[in-house]
């Protein structure tokens, strides 16, 4: 998969994300604004959790993806948050070759890039 723009790509992280979710057996609700930290709010046994959705093209020079996780813009394009500042449970990632990661948010410690690398295979999915 090539993701031709920034919105084709947070759009294919999004519907993938809902589709591993629900193949798993989550309720999945998404949020009406975007001005909270998450994307999707899942349910599966009474239990809330909530989910930053990410999705990347961009590889390192040695070829791993690697996914940026802090949020940029308002009137400078500044940094103003970066992912281990946020109130989330997980970050789901979904790169080019369409391998999904389901990251728990306590397990990241980077404050913004994550390289997909051998240290994170364990919290790989599929649906």
């Amino acid at each position: 998969m090539n993701f031709e723009t920034n919105k084709e790509k947070g759009n294919s992280g999004l519907g993938m994300a809902i589709a591993y979710f629900t193949t798993n057996g989550y309720i999945v609700s998404i949020p009406l604004n975007d001005t909270q930290d998450y994307n999707l709010i899942i349910e599966k046994n009474g239990e809330l959790k909530t989910v930053q959705v990410k999705a990347t093209g961009c590889k390192t020079a040695s070829g791993t993806y690697q996914v940026a996780l802090k949020s940029c813009g308002g009137t400078n394009g500044g940094t103003y948050k970066t992912l281990i500042e946020t109130k989330i449970d997980f970050l789901f990632v979904l790169n080019e070759d369409l391998e999904m990661y389901l990251i728990p948010k306590d397990k990241i410690l980077n404050k913004s890039t994550l390289n997909l690398c051998d240290k994170y295979k364990e919290y790989k999915v599929r649906i």
